[in-house]
């Protein structure tokens, strides 16, 4: 995939990084945040890419949203013994590729200023291509095969608290 026109995709600066936090926690991972300017540990794409590396999920603060959900769905779909060897590749299979797009669009609503338009607008002016031509269409009329993959790990349907809100301080 080729980095396009990302000017306007909602980054990690523009959202609430304790929100993100407490949903990467809710499927036991860490969102490690790293100084600007940083190259980022276990980014498969570079730049400012999200990187993985075991159950850690790695931003900076221009980090595009949608990267950061992406990489985390890669760890999510895998079971605990495969995530536990990932180091920035998690999988060459089209299987989890395609659910881990599929949940990134489902989790997207849970992170305030970003939701489900946003991420298919956002993957769309990334690059990432479906055969339906959009992130939208195919996930509406395209991801069987995304679901029944997430159905047969457990994840669907999913089961992450009501609220997404970590506790505010009073």
């Amino acid at each position: 995939m080729a980095v396009e026109n990302t000017a306007a995709v909602v980054r990690i600066c523009d959202i609430d990084i304790k929100q993100a936090q407490f949903l990467l926690g809710c499927f036991s991972l860490h969102l490690c945040v790293v100084e600007d300017g940083v190259p980022i540990p276990g980014s498969f794409w570079g730049e400012c890419e999200a990187g993985i590396i075991g159950s850690n999920v790695y931003v900076r603060r221009d980090t595009p949203v949608h990267s950061l959900l992406h990489e985390a769905c890669h760890l999510i779909v895998l079971p605990p013994e495969r995530r536990a060897q990932v180091h920035t590749d998690a999988t060459d299979s089209v299987a989890e590729e395609d659910a881990s797009c599929y949940l990134q669009l489902l989790l997207a609503n849970c992170i305030d200023g970003f939701g489900f338009e946003r991420a298919c607008a956002d993957m769309d002016l990334w690059g990432y291509t479906f055969r339906l031509g959009s992130a939208r269409a195919w996930y509406e009329r395209d991801a069987e095969d995304a679901q029944q993959f997430l159905f047969e790990c457990g994840i669907l349907p999913l089961s992450i608290p009501e609220t997404l809100q970590p506790a505010r301080e009073a």
